[in-house]
Formats: C-alpha cells, sequence, structure tokens
C-alpha cells in the first residue's frame, strides 16, 4: 500500500484491528488479552513476548510457535507503536492499550 510521506499507509484499513481479533480469537480459543512486548525473559536480544490471558484473568498456554506468531501479527498491525514497552490487545473491542497505563487504571 502506497505510503504518505509521514508513512502513514494512503488508505490506512479501519477493520483491520478486528479481523486481527477474529483471527486471534479463532487461533486461542479462550482467550480475552493478548499482552505483547519485545522484552522476552529467555532472550539476550528484544525478542517477541506474549503473554494470554482468559475473562477470569488467568495465564494461557500457548506453543512457541503460536506465541511467536500472535506477536507478530500484532506488531505488524501497529509498526508505529512503541514496542520497548508491553502492549494489551483486547480482542473483545479490538483495542491496543500500553499495558502500564491498563495496570495505573485498576490502582497496581
Amino acid at each position: 500500500m502506497p505510503a504518505m510521506p509521514s508513512g502513514i499507509p494512503a488508505c490506512p484499513d479501519p477493520d483491520r484491528p478486528h479481523r486481527l481479533a477474529a483471527q486471534l480469537a479463532d487461533m486461542i480459543p479462550g482467550a480475552a488479552t493478548i499482552r505483547v512486548g519485545l522484552s522476552d525473559p529467555k532472550e539476550t536480544w528484544p525478542h517477541p513476548h506474549v503473554m494470554v490471558k482468559d475473562e477470569a484473568g488467568r495465564t494461557m498456554a500457548l506453543t512457541r510457535i503460536a506465541a511467536r506468531v500472535a506477536a507478530r501479527w500484532v506488531l505488524r498491525v501497529w509498526p508505529e507503536v512503541d514496542w520497548t514497552r508491553p502492549h494489551t490487545f483486547d480482542l473483545a473491542d479490538a483495542t491496543l492499550t500500553r499495558s502500564d497505563l491498563i495496570a495505573a487504571r485498576r490502582g497496581r
């Protein structure tokens, strides 16, 4: 897709986050949120890291491949985001929020 001088796609697709949410919900049944960042604790270099939670807030286990695919899909939909800080993608409303801002709203 052609980009404007600012680097923003000339024809941004407003439905892309909703399509991603539907794809991730199909790929990871029961998932409610997906936290994505580039600080995998098992890696020395920046590496995609994912934490998936269900509606009750319980962490769900993923295979390494599923986790990596989910992370890359989210990273590609929002390339302009500062991924040095983790972000949480809510599958219900297809919104991406910086994870530390979510914790601050909850009073943590």
